[in-house]
């Protein structure tokens, strides 16, 4: 029995035995998804008319995590690069926003987008020195850059020093018309993040990504670039990171060395994306919830709020290997942003 199947369409139709055969890519969940995620982005936009500032701040906060839980997600789960340094990333996207804005006087709100692209330039050269770091080796590289950005920048005088820089471009914005397109924005970012990744999967560079994760040997001798692969996903990963640092410190008005760089970002990011789930795109949001949720409940109990985190992520990585929406995933079989290829019997009635 001979079958060809061409997985690079949506439907792929063919025969076997007499019998038709589809390739779906879609569900009724991932439509309703669809559904659900443009009728609730519009419901996002409506809040600063009628919301409280503390919600959008909250909510702003958490949409730094979508996008952070989401791009550690696409490096670290799909592509297979276990980095535990990108806050070096989340620091320069900070400090570009400082840079930009305050400096050489850019809107802060436009500046957002080019901290991204500042990070992703500034991610080319280094990913071409912690790629010849080999399985763990990769991922203390990734860190030791991180401390090395931090020990730069605290000895600038020019970006503050050690005791930071404060955001001066926003004195002569309207704190409430402020605080709203900083929620927009970051609202903006967290949809966009979640929709990057979906179409990223869904395409030959995703398909690519994963068997690069699965083994660099195969993908190599199936004509697969790993090289271009790796850069760009890293990149593109250091864009994500980048926009999410000048977001997150965009409403903190503050940075610091400490803050941007210091090494508590990794396992918090981690964190999010094991509890959910790794290598899903919904594990991720799921995670980033569950962490702000415990976060803003618990921060007031101080290293008890951290020992809890860390009980809670030994607990689900035992039960729950694949994370809690793994989980849920395998068992009820629910993909909310399906972009495995399926095969199933056609309906001919």
């Amino acid at each position: 029995m001979n079958t060809v199947v061409d997985l690079s369409n949506d439907f792929a139709v063919g025969s076997t035995q007499g019998g038709k055969y589809v390739v779906e890519r879609s569900t009724r969940a991932g439509i309703a998804t669809m559904v659900f995620f443009a009728v609730s982005l519009g419901f996002s936009v409506s809040m600063p008319f009628w919301a409280d500032a503390s919600y959008l701040r909250w909510l702003s906060e958490l949409a730094c995590y979508f996008v952070m839980a989401q791009m550690w997600n696409l490096l670290g789960g799909y592509g297979g690069l276990v980095s535990i340094g990108q806050q070096a990333y989340i620091g320069i996207g900070g400090y570009a926003l400082i840079v930009l804005a305050n400096m050489a006087g850019i809107n802060p709100f436009f500046a957002v987008l080019l901290c991204g692209v500042v990070a992703a330039l500034i991610a080319m050269p280094i990913s071409q020195v912690v790629f010849r770091l080999p399985g763990g080796a990769f991922a203390i590289g990734t860190w030791a850059v991180a401390e090395i950005l931090r020990l730069l920048v605290a000895n600038t005088t020019e970006l503050g020093g050690g005791s930071g820089a404060s955001l001066v471009a926003l004195k002569g914005f309207d704190r409430s018309a402020r605080e709203a397109i900083t929620f927009w924005i970051s609202i903006s970012a967290s949809y966009g993040s979640v929709l990057l990744v979906y179409f990223l999967l869904r395409s030959r560079f995703g398909l690519a990504l994963t068997a690069i994760r699965d083994s660099e040997v195969a993908s190599q001798s199936q004509g697969i670039d790993v090289k271009r692969t790796k850069f760009l996903v890293y990149a593109i990963s250091a864009f994500g990171f980048g926009v999410a640092g000048a977001l997150y410190f965009l409403g903190a008005l503050r940075i610091s060395p400490d803050a941007a760089f210091g090494v508590s970002w990794s396992p918090l990011i981690i964190f999010m994306v094991i509890i959910g789930g790794v290598g899903t795109i919904e594990g991720p949001l799921f995670g980033a919830v569950l962490f702000f949720v415990l976060s803003k409940i618990f921060e007031d109990y101080g290293t008890w709020y951290l020992t809890a985190l860390g009980l809670l992520a030994i607990v689900v990585t035992i039960w729950f290997p694949k994370g809690v929406w793994g989980y849920i995933a395998n068992r009820f079989d629910l993909h909310l942003f399906p972009v495995q290829r399926r095969l199933r019997l056609r309906d001919n009635s």
